[in-house]
């Protein structure tokens, strides 16, 4: 039974495996995810393959030391260790704003409900929780707020300018 995941605000059935193992990089099918060191010592066969593999990177991982165009991946998977390691969600930003990444973003590992909304206020479109959750409340949760004052990945306008636009 596949796993489910909340992506771009609906419940889904996850279609990507997560190789951990990567000694041996022949890739049977696209639809894996791979660390970002597998993907730095693989890159020649990677980039023969028809269809690009998802990249993880870790909250250690920097996305500079990405070989290759970033914006050619459709997927990049962010790994939260714990939910107070708030060192993904400065990844997430990063990928939006400054490397103008456009493809999915997908939050993995030990974040908890409560944060989601702000996960996506940095970008992340989905989520895959490694424990038990109920995915229909936490898919309530991307909307815990109205509106926000800051800018964001998603709110490029703070508050003040946007109420000016609208007088």
């Amino acid at each position: 039974m596949p796993n489910k995941i909340i992506k771009y605000n609906t419940i889904v059935d996850d279609e990507w495996l997560l190789v951990s193992d990567t000694t041996n990089i022949d890739i049977p099918t696209a639809k894996v995810i791979i660390p970002l060191a597998a993907w730095n010592s693989h890159l020649d066969a990677l980039i023969k393959q028809k269809e690009l593999p998802g990249l993880l990177l870790n909250c250690e991982d920097n996305p500079a030391d990405f070989n290759g165009n970033i914006s050619s991946l459709k997927l990049i998977v962010v790994n939260f260790p714990a939910f107070t390691d708030g060192r993904g969600f400065s990844i997430g930003n990063l990928l939006r704003d400054r490397y103008h990444y456009k493809g999915e973003l997908r939050a993995c590992g030990g974040f908890i409900r409560d944060q989601l909304y702000y996960l996506k206020r940095c970008g992340f479109d989905a989520f895959q929780f490694h424990n038990d959750i109920n995915l229909d409340e936490a898919l309530h949760s991307l909307n815990d707020f109205s509106d926000c004052y800051q800018t964001s990945s998603t709110q490029p306008s703070p508050l003040f300018l946007r109420r000016k636009s609208l007088t």
